[in-house]
């Protein structure tokens, strides 16, 4: 694969506050992700429009690569690609930002949304990488919203298998077959909801 520097980011909403309330709320996310992914970015909602849903553009610069994402209802997992220097502090502002301004606005709502800074570490290989995608996209099983992760709509796993187009680039880093990514993701499901169990129950016995 030739990896550069990788980093899984993570963002949770202040004191646990549900921040995606409706399939509008994380399209918007979503379009915030692919909009601010770009250097230069387009004027116009149709043209904008054409870039989520894949359309090649010869003019199109990414600052970022999204590797992965899964958006759940109070916090946000992101593996990326950093382009420049530090081109994911500006990325992770800018999404930010503006998802606050338009979700205060729709709720009448004033104030942060989101808990201190996002969260930013190294992913150090191939294998960590592999492994970091399959736990990012179980996020939804585990947290009992869905019982396959081909069902959340709102993560990158679709792409993986090749389902759905989209911002993330997955062949460019991953070098797995879809029905073997399939499998390696499925046979964890059991696993990390009995993890989940489990910590809960330290969590109720420590209270």
């Amino acid at each position: 694969m030739g990896m550069g520097e990788v980093y899984h980011v993570f963002t949770r909403s202040i004191a646990g506050y549900r921040i995606f309330n409706d399939e509008f709320e994380y399209s918007r996310m979503c379009e915030a992700l692919w909009y601010y992914q770009q250097e230069e970015r387009v004027r116009g909602l149709c043209k904008f429009k054409r870039l989520v849903k894949g359309d090649s553009d010869e003019n199109r610069v990414s600052i970022v690569e999204i590797i992965a994402y899964c958006l759940m209802p109070t916090h946000i997992h992101l593996v990326l690609e950093p382009l420049s220097e530090n081109a994911i502090s500006g990325f992770m502002q800018n999404v930010l930002n503006s998802y606050t301004r338009y979700f205060n606005i729709r709720h009448g709502r004033k104030g942060p949304l989101w808990e201190g800074r996002f969260k930013k570490v190294r992913v150090e290989n191939d294998s960590q990488l592999l492994h970091l995608t399959r736990y990012i996209h179980l996020n939804p099983v585990t947290a009992g919203l869905i019982s396959r992760p081909e069902d959340w709509k709102f993560s990158s796993y679709k792409q993986y298998l090749g389902r759905a187009v989209g911002g993330c680039c997955p062949e460019k880093f991953l070098d797995i077959e879809v029905e073997t990514y399939k499998e390696f993701v499925q046979d964890r499901i059991s696993y990390q909801k009995e993890l989940a169990q489990i910590k809960d129950l330290i969590m109720e016995q420590a209270a």
